[in-house]
C-alpha cells in the first residue's frame, strides 16, 4: 500500500484524503445492502429451517460472501493504487462449483463484520469529519443568514466571532482528513488480510522467490566475470612476463646445471600458464561473451578427446544467464563422457521450441550415469531451476546416455 506524503500540505493536496473519504463513503451503502441481504437470508432460513428449505436458503450465505469479497477487492483499488489479487475463478464457474468448494469462512466473517460494525464506524467518522469542521468553516455564511452557530456551550452570534472560528475549522478539517485516511488504510488492510486468496499470495511469494534466485544467478555470473577478468589481466599477464624472462635467461646463461634449472622453470611456467588459461576459460569463457553459445560449444567440442558432432539451431544470441547455463551443461556433460563413459562419439543438439531452449548431449558410452548430490550436474540442475528450467539425465546400463536441459529464453 502506498504511503501518504510526509509534509501536511503535500498530503492535503494529494489524492490520499479524497480517496480515503470515497472509500469510507462507499462502505456505508455497500454494507447496508449486505446487511439487508444477510437479514433476509438468515431470517427466511431460520423460519423455514423446519421445512428443510431453510437450509438451502442458509447455504446462500457463502454466495453473498463471495459477491461481497469481489466487490471489496474492487474497492481496495482506491487505496492500494493497483489491482488487488484475484483468485482467478470466473463468477459463473465459482457459483457452479460452490457445492464442492469449501466455505471461505474468512469471507463470511468479513461480510458479517462489514454489515454489523464497519459501516457504523465509517458513518460516524464521516459525520465527524463533515459536520464539525463544516459548521465552523460555514460560520460566516450562517451568521450572515441570521442563523446562530452553536457548538455545545459556545455560540457564535457576530461576523467577527464567525471569522475567528474559521481557523480552528481548518485545523479540525486537516486532522479529520488524517484520521479518515488512517481509518481507511486500516480497514483496507483488514480486508486484504481476510479476502486475499491464498493461491494469489502463494503465487506472489513464488514469483518473489524466483526473482531472488535469478538475482543470485546474475550476481554469481557477475562474480565469475570479475574473477575471470582479474585472472586474465593479473595472474596470466604475470605468468606471460615470467615465461618471457625465463626465455631470455636461457639465452644469457651458458651450458651447465644453471641452464638446466632455468629451462625446467621455463617449462613449468608455460605449463602453469596453459593450466591458468584453461581455468579462465572454465570460469567464464571469453568466446561465450563475445560470440555466443554456438561458437563456445564448437570450441569445447574441437578440443574434446571424444569426437563431438554439434547441431545447434539458434535464431541468434540468447539471454546471458541462459547461454552461460547451457554452455556449462555441455561442458560438464563432455567432461563426464571423457572421464567415465568410454564413448566413441557424442552428439550435441540444440533448438528453440515454444520459447524454450532444448539442449541435449547424447553419447554412445556404457551408461549408468546419475545426478549425484554435490556433483557438477546437480549444481547445474539447481542453476537451471533458478531460471525456471530443468535438467534430466537418461542413462540405462549399456547406454546411450542423454543429458537434456530445457530453459525459457524470454
Amino acid at each position: 500500500m502506498g504511503r501518504p506524503a510526509r509534509a501536511p500540505w503535500r498530503f492535503l493536496c494529494s489524492s490520499w484524503p479524497w480517496r480515503a473519504l470515497a472509500y469510507l463513503a462507499g462502505t456505508v451503502p455497500v454494507a447496508l445492502v449486505v446487511a439487508v441481504a444477510l437479514f433476509v437470508t438468515v431470517g427466511v432460513g431460520v423460519l423455514t429451517a423446519v421445512l428443510v428449505v431453510g437450509l438451502l436458503v442458509l447455504s446462500a450465505i457463502p454466495i453473498v460472501s463471495s459477491v461481497v469479497a469481489g466487490v471489496e477487492r474492487r474497492r481496495m483499488q482506491l487505496l492500494l493504487g493497483r489491482r488487488a489479487p484475484s483468485d482467478g475463478v470466473p463468477w459463473r464457474t465459482r457459483l457452479r462449483a460452490l457445492r464442492t468448494m469449501p466455505v471461505a469462512w474468512r469471507e463470511v466473517g468479513y461480510t458479517v463484520l462489514l454489515a454489523v460494525v464497519l459501516w457504523v464506524v465509517d458513518a460516524v467518522a464521516l459525520g465527524l469529519v463533515a459536520a464539525v469542521p463544516g459548521v465552523l468553516l460555514a460560520a460566516p455564511v450562517l451568521v450572515l443568514l441570521d442563523g446562530p452557530v452553536s457548538m455545545g456551550p459556545w455560540q457564535v452570534d457576530t461576523p467577527a466571532e464567525a471569522w475567528l472560528v474559521v481557523g480552528p475549522g481548518l485545523l479540525l478539517l486537516a486532522a479529520g482528513l488524517y484520521g479518515a485516511t488512517l481509518l481507511a488504510a486500516a480497514q483496507a488492510s483488514l480486508a486484504r488480510i481476510l479476502l486475499d486468496p491464498q493461491q494469489a499470495r502463494l503465487a506472489e511469494a513464488v514469483a518473489e522467490l524466483r526473482r531472488s534466485r535469478v538475482s543470485l544467478v546474475d550476481a554469481f555470473e557477475t562474480e565469475r566475470r570479475r574473477i575471470e577478468r582479474d585472472l586474465h589481466d593479473g595472474a596470466q599477464q604475470r605468468l606471460v612476463a615470467l615465461t618471457m624472462t625465463l626465455g631470455r635467461a636461457e639465452l644469457e646463461i651458458g651450458p651447465g646445471a644453471g641452464l638446466d634449472l632455468v629451462r625446467e622453470a621455463h617449462g613449468q611456467a608455460e605449463a602453469a600458464l596453459l593450466e591458468l588459461r584453461s581455468t579462465v576459460r572454465g570460469i567464464h569463457p571469453r568466446v561465450l561473451v563475445d560470440h555466443g553459445l554456438d561458437a563456445a560449444v564448437h570450441e569445447i567440442a574441437d578440443v574434446s578427446e571424444v569426437p563431438v558432432t554439434v547441431d545447434l539451431r539458434l535464431p541468434g544470441r540468447l539471454p546471458g544467464p541462459v547461454e552461460a547455463a547451457a554452455y556449462f551443461v555441455v561442458s560438464e556433460a563432455l567432461t563426464n563422457v571423457v572421464r567415465h563413459a568410454t564413448a566413441r562419439s557424442v552428439r550435441v543438439h540444440g533448438r528453440i521450441a515454444e520459447d524454450r531452449l532444448v539442449l541435449t548431449v547424447v553419447d554412445d558410452g556404457v551408461g549408468g550415469a546419475v545426478v549425484r548430490a554435490g556433483g557438477g550436474l546437480a549444481g547445474l540442475a539447481v542453476r537451471l531451476e533458478a531460471l525456471d528450467g530443468e535438467l534430466s539425465v537418461t542413462s540405462p546400463a549399456g547406454g546411450p546416455t542423454e543429458v537434456r536441459a530445457t530453459c525459457p529464453v524470454s
